[in-house]
């Protein structure tokens, strides 16, 4: 992708989600990009982006096109969700809205240690998966991804985090996602990934000299 003349240096998080957009603004902010970072709260017009796309990427270009086309600002937006084997793949790109957007993830978190309750520990693999798109208000837009792999625990175990991290084990650590401190969590998850590669993508998008 082309450097960008963006005066103001400003980047847009698009996501709708409070505690997805934390673990963004903190990876970027911590990258040294010397880049202004803007939210959707800035715009509260900005219409909701209907995410109905196949695939993690889709969903993610959707979000990121739609950002851009709206602020002026190049934007970066992400989609993700956990994807587990012995589901055939399940909940996937539907993992928010996994059960009904209703539903809770105590109750989802619920449902799949039930569905998975005989299945051993050779059959619980499992991985979060993460696409981040960077969308530019002239129509460019490209996409990195990141994968963690691991393995459905047995029961809820950790205080940090958020979605489906109680239940993600992690076998390589002995821990549970949530069980990580957040500083910790973005060197090995799916999102701390992709946006190592997005950060990559934006020194050159925004010229950045470091």
């Amino acid at each position: 992708m082309a450097a960008f003349a963006s005066n103001p240096r400003r980047l847009l998080v698009a996501t709708t989600n409070a505690r997805k957009g934390r673990e963004m603004t903190q990876i970027l902010s911590a990258a040294g990009l010397d880049i202004q970072l803007a939210t959707l709260a800035e715009y509260p017009g900005a219409p909701e982006v209907d995410e109905t796309g196949d695939t993690f990427v889709e969903n993610a270009r959707l979000k990121a096109i739609a950002g851009a086309q709206m602020s002026g600002l190049v934007t970066i937006a992400d989609d993700g969700g956990l994807c587990i084997d012995a589901l055939d793949g399940l909940p996937g790109v539907k993992s928010h809205r996994f059960l009904g957007e209703a539903t809770g993830f105590p109750e989802k978190m619920a449902y799949i240690l039930q569905q998975l309750k005989d299945v051993p520990d050779d059959k619980r693999g499992c991985r979060f998966q993460c696409a981040v798109a960077i969308a530019t208000p002239g129509g460019d837009c490209i996409t990195v991804e990141g994968v963690c792999e691991g393995r459905i625990g047995y029961q809820v175990t950790g205080e940090f985090g958020f979605g489906y991290d109680p239940i993600f084990y992690l076998p390589q650590l002995s821990r549970y996602m949530a069980e990580l401190t957040p500083e910790e969590k973005h060197q090995i998850s799916h999102r701390g990934k992709a946006l190592a590669c997005a950060v990559l993508e934006l020194r050159e998008l925004f010229g950045a000299s470091i």
